[in-house]
C-alpha cells in the first residue's frame, strides 16, 4: 500500500513538473521579460551612483536620436510648416512612407507607366529645409500597378522594379541628393500580410526593388535595404540575408521597428543581430542596422503626451549611444483625433496643426538631450532606472543629462554625481529640469572630486551644466 502511494505520489509530482514544463514551452519568449522582472525585484533595483571622469574623453558623442520619422497620418501633411521646430532637433535623416499612395508619383496602367514627382518634391523640399536628408520607405503599391489595394502584390513585378528605379533616379539623380536611404516597404508583416515564403513573398518584392536600384543611372551614392518589420524577427533577417547573398543583390542595411517600455531592449536587439550577421560574411563588414520607428508603445498611449514618454525617450536614447547606428523617433507630428481632442495619446512630438503644432514633452526632452556637447565623456554608475550621458563642449563646458524612467512611476532617487579630475577653480553649476524649476550656483573646486546630489522624481529628466568661471 505504501509503495502504491509512493508510486502515485511520484507520478503526480512528475505530472506536475511536465505540466509546468509544457506551460513554460507554450508561453515561451513572451514570459522571459516577466521572469526577468521577478528576478529584478527579488534582487532589488540598483540605484545610480554616477562618476564622471572629466579627462576621460571617448571621442565624438554619437547621437542616434537625430533621426525622425513621420507616419501616414494625412496625405496633405507637409513638413515645411513645422520645419523651424524640427530643425532645432538637428535631424540627420527624416523618414517618410506612403510616398506612392499619397503623392501620385505613378500614373498609367500595368506595362504602361508614367511618372510625376512634383507633389513628392514638396516633401523633399521640406526635409531639406530642416537640414536633414531623406530616408524613403518605398511604400505602398501605386494603384497604377494593378493591385487590388495599396498593400497587395503588383500585377507585374517588372513594373515595381521600374518604379523603384525611377524614384531613385529622381531623388538621387535629378535632385542630386547624396547618401539617401531607400527602405523596401513599411511593416510588410502587417501592411499586406507579406511572408518571406509562399505566394505573397516579400523576397520577391525586395528582389525586384534591388534590381531596380541596380538599374538606376546617373545617381549619387545611395543605400537600399529593409525589411522594416513591426518587430525584431530573426526569421525575417535570415530569410532576407540568405536571399540577397544567394542572388547577389544589394542589402546595405537591415531595419525593423521596436516599441518597448524596456529601455535596454533597443541595445540588446543590436547585440543580437550583430551575432546573427556573422553567418553572412559577405554582408557583415558593411551591413548597417537601423531601428526605423521606435517608442514605448505601438498603439496610442497617454505617455506620448506627458513626462512618461519624455523620460522613456531620453533613457532609451542614452542606452543606444555607441551601439545603435540610426534610430528614428516616431513620429514628428500628431494626426487628427476623430473626436477633436488635442491630446489623444498619439505618437507625435508636436500636436496636430489644428492645435498650433505645439511641442510636447518628448520634443523638449530630445532638445535637452541634443544640447550636450560635442565630445563624449566617460560616465560610470548608471542604475536600474536612472540613465545618464556626459559630454564636454568645444568651449570646455561639461554637460550631463539624466533620466529617471521606471515604468511604474514609483522610483525616486537622490542621485550622487561626482566630477573627477576637474581643474581647480570656481565653476557655475546649473541644474535644469524638464518640467520644474532648477537652480544655479557657484562652486569652488579643489583637488578633490566635486560631489553633488541631483534629486529625481518619477519620470524626471534633468541636465547638469558645469562651466569654469574665468
Amino acid at each position: 500500500m505504501k509503495r502504491q502511494k509512493k508510486v502515485r505520489a511520484h507520478l503526480f509530482a512528475t505530472g506536475v513538473v511536465l505540466l509546468l514544463l509544457l506551460t513554460a514551452t507554450i508561453l515561451g519568449a513572451t514570459q522571459i521579460r516577466i521572469v526577468r522582472e521577478l528576478f529584478t525585484f527579488a534582487n532589488n533595483p540598483q540605484p545610480a551612483d554616477i562618476v564622471i571622469d572629466t579627462e576621460g574623453i571617448l571621442g565624438p558623442l554619437p547621437r542616434p536620436w537625430r533621426n525622425l520619422a513621420q507616419g501616414g497620418e494625412e496625405a496633405s501633411w507637409q513638413l515645411e510648416p513645422v520645419a523651424v521646430q524640427v530643425k532645432q532637433l538637428h535631424p540627420d535623416y527624416i523618414r517618410i512612407d506612403h510616398i506612392f499612395d499619397f503623392y501620385e508619383i505613378v500614373q498609367g496602367s500595368p506595362g504602361n507607366l508614367t511618372f510625376d514627382f512634383s507633389q513628392f518634391d514638396k516633401i523633399l523640399d521640406g526635409i531639406a529645409t530642416t537640414g536633414a536628408k531623406p530616408y524613403i520607405a518605398l511604400s505602398y503599391l501605386p494603384p497604377a500597378l494593378g493591385g487590388s489595394d495599396i498593400v497587395s502584390s503588383p500585377e507585374r513585378y517588372e513594373d515595381w522594379q521600374l518604379v523603384v528605379q525611377k524614384t531613385i533616379e529622381h531623388v538621387s539623380g535629378t535632385r542630386g541628393l547624396r547618401d539617401v536611404y531607400y527602405e523596401v516597404w513599411n511593416e510588410p508583416d502587417l501592411f499586406g500580410d507579406w511572408k518571406y515564403y509562399g505566394d505573397k513573398n516579400y523576397l520577391n518584392l525586395y528582389g525586384a526593388a534591388a534590381r531596380g536600384a541596380q538599374q538606376a543611372r546617373g545617381v549619387q551614392p545611395f543605400k537600399i535595404g529593409g525589411p522594416a518589420t513591426t518587430g525584431f524577427y530573426k526569421s525575417w533577417f535570415d530569410a532576407l540575408a540568405k536571399y540577397t547573398s544567394e542572388n547577389n543583390l544589394r542589402l546595405d542595411f537591415i531595419s525593423w521597428h521596436r516599441y518597448d517600455s524596456d529601455v535596454e531592449q533597443f541595445r540588446e536587439d543590436i547585440i543580437d543581430i550583430r551575432t546573427w550577421a556573422e553567418k553572412y560574411p559577405q554582408l557583415a563588414p558593411t551591413l548597417e542596422f537601423h531601428i526605423t520607428e521606435w517608442g514605448h508603445d505601438s498603439e496610442n498611449n497617454p505617455g506620448y503626451d506627458n513626462n512618461y514618454g519624455a523620460a522613456h525617450t531620453v533613457a532609451a536614447a542614452i542606452e543606444m549611444v555607441g551601439v545603435v547606428e540610426r534610430a528614428f523617433v516616431f513620429e514628428i507630428q500628431d494626426g487628427k483625433d476623430p473626436e477633436g481632442k488635442e491630446h489623444w495619446g498619439r505618437w507625435g512630438l508636436l500636436t496636430h496643426k489644428d492645435f498650433g503644432s505645439k511641442p510636447k514633452p518628448r520634443y523638449h526632452a530630445l532638445k535637452m538631450l541634443d544640447s550636450l556637447g560635442e565630445q563624449r565623456v566617460q560616465l560610470l554608475g548608471k542604475g536600474t532606472y536612472v540613465k545618464a550621458l556626459a559630454s564636454k563642449s568645444i568651449e570646455g563646458v561639461y554637460g550631463v543629462v539624466i533620466a529617471n524612467f521606471d515604468e511604474t512611476g514609483k522610483n525616486a532617487e537622490s542621485v550622487p554625481v561626482a566630477f573627477q579630475n576637474l581643474t581647480p577653480g570656481n565653476y557655475t553649476l546649473k541644474k535644469e529640469y524638464l518640467s520644474k524649476s532648477g537652480t544655479t550656483e557657484t562652486v569652488a573646486v579643489g583637488i578633490e572630486p566635486l560631489q553633488i546630489i541631483v534629486p529625481l522624481g518619477p519620470y524626471d529628466v534633468a541636465k547638469i551644466t558645469l562651466t569654469q568661471v574665468n
